[in-house]
């Protein structure tokens, strides 16, 4: 690996923070907004445990709303949840 590449995997988008903008005095404010890892949309299994165990049994969906993360809704799968996740795509903010 040569000294000026980049950590992670290469089909993921880089993880690096925008540098803070010295003209908008919300800037700081905008970067504690940010979901943890840039993950504005994920699921959990209704009953706890690991994601990938038990693929037919239903999932909580969860979106980030600039604070927490809060339920919007049940996918009754892995696969649709997975979906539901991957509709958002990389690069889109749906908070503004």
């Amino acid at each position: 690996m040569g000294k000026h590449s980049r950590p992670g995997p290469s089909n993921q988008p880089s993880r690096v923070v925008p540098r803070v903008d010295a003209d908008n005095p919300f800037a700081a404010y905008d970067k504690r907004r940010r979901p943890p890892m840039d993950i504005y949309r994920r699921h959990r299994p209704v009953h706890g445990g690991a994601g990938h165990l038990r693929p037919d049994e239903p999932r909580v969906l969860e979106e980030w709303s600039g604070f927490a993360y809060r339920p919007v809704g049940t996918a009754p799968s892995l696969a649709a949840a997975q979906g539901w996740v991957s509709e958002l795509q990389i690069g889109d903010d749906p908070i503004g």
